[in-house]
């Protein structure tokens, strides 16, 4: 099997996982978009800091290994080409402001009981696995998130757009102060292009197409579950 063929049968996988997940495929709503910000800016942090992080321990190649690192950096450090020198993180935090939510709240949040769920799977994907599924799941939902998966406007915008103009015109937020969803989209297409072009040249080479490929399935149904915990939350608080 060749690298465009693998690559084919992941961009299969994330497609199918953007049609189906609910926060791609719902309007926003504002009680989903503070708890997307009170889980989202802790599962940075975590992934971040700890998951990835591990993964690229696991990797001997040196500059995939510096990719990851550097990745990382951008999200929990300070992210010099994209974000002005914020971390994605605190990015996250400043969207919960525009919100209505105070810092401290957002720092306090509690975690999901589904957020609590996909750590200790994503524990398990991307600690004691081979490097390249690791760094499958690093990635894929980053992929996910661009233009070219899911229909209509997700397909055309991607995930981040769709959700950048959801946040606009449903919830009121000025266009200046959305940037997470814009400078997160081109620091993804970087990510994930560190993950799925690393596919592209080592899967046929150790023989591990299949195992990449289910590497990205399993990690996107852990991807479902957090996604669609915050929206069944949300759900859960508009009507209590």
């Amino acid at each position: 099997m060749t690298a465009s063929n693998v690559i084919d049968r992941l961009d299969e996988v994330v497609d199918e996982f953007a049609r189906r997940v609910r926060i791609y495929n719902e309007e926003a709503t504002l009680e989903r978009a503070r708890i997307f910000v009170m889980q989202h800016r802790q599962n940075t942090r975590f992934r971040n800091s700890v998951l990835k992080l591990r993964v690229a321990t696991n990797c001997p190649e040196w500059d995939i290994k510096l990719d990851i690192i550097h990745a990382c950096s951008q999200e929990i450090v300070a992210d010099h080409e994209y974000g002005g020198g914020q971390p994605h993180w605190e990015i996250v935090e400043d969207l919960g402001v525009c919100l209505g939510l105070d810092r401290e709240e957002i720092r306090a949040a509690p975690l999901l009981d589904s957020t609590r769920l996909s750590w200790l799977a994503w524990e398990a994907l991307m600690t004691n696995r081979h490097w390249l599924e690791g760094l499958v799941a690093n990635t894929c939902a980053e992929r996910s998130a661009l233009p070219g998966y899911g229909a209509g406007e997700l397909g055309e915008l991607g995930w981040l757009g769709l959700e950048r103009k959801r946040w606009r015109e449903t919830l009121g937020i000025d266009d200046d102060k959305l940037s997470f969803f814009k400078i997160h989209g081109e620091a993804d297409v970087e990510h994930s292009d560190i993950g799925w072009n690393a596919v592209a040249r080592f899967a046929a080479e150790l023989g591990m197409e299949d195992a990449v490929v289910d590497a990205c399935r399993i990690n996107l149904m852990v991807w479902e579950n957090y996604w669609n915990g915050i929206c069944a939350a949300a759900d859960r608080a508009g009507t209590g």
